[in-house]
């Protein structure tokens, strides 16, 4: 029996990384309380970049971040009805990433009517030592 119920924006942001099918490659999962979203890699041997150093591949890694920031945008945007589209992004790869799960997590900086910028932070083990940070801007309004 369908529900009356409206999908949470939770609901949808699970639904919006099921549909995309470079996160499903990836096998992301993103666990959201409120507004706030912690984006999941598990790591898999696919993802190995430099098999010498048990590396996560950089574009991997890129990638990750750049979908962790469209979902924020897209949970905390009510007026949003499709994923934001990037206009340009800056990844820092700060330091290595071991072969062990990725956490990400991303912070908009700014919000305009027709575009916005976000920060987006991936660490392993500790939080406060991001192994990669990435900068972009979306657009969220407009055709």
């Amino acid at each position: 029996m369908p529900s009356d119920t409206p999908p949470s924006r939770a609901d949808e942001v699970a639904a919006f990384i099921a549909r995309t099918p470079f996160a499903q490659e990836l096998g992301m999962h993103c666990e959201v309380m409120g507004d706030e979203m912690t984006a999941v890699l598990p790591f898999q041997d696919k993802l190995i970049g430099n098999v010498a150093i048990r590396a996560i591949h950089g574009g991997a890694i890129g990638a990750f971040l750049e979908i962790t920031a469209m979902a924020q945008v897209f949970l905390v945007t009510e007026h949003l009805t499709r994923p934001p589209r990037p206009i340009n992004l800056t990844i820092d790869y700060l330091r290595q990433a071991h072969a062990k799960h990725l956490y990400a997590r991303a912070t908009i900086t700014k919000m305009g009517r027709r575009m916005c910028s976000v920060q987006a932070v991936a660490w392993q083990d500790e939080k406060s030592k991001p192994v990669t940070i990435l900068m972009a801007h979306f657009m969220v309004g407009g055709d």
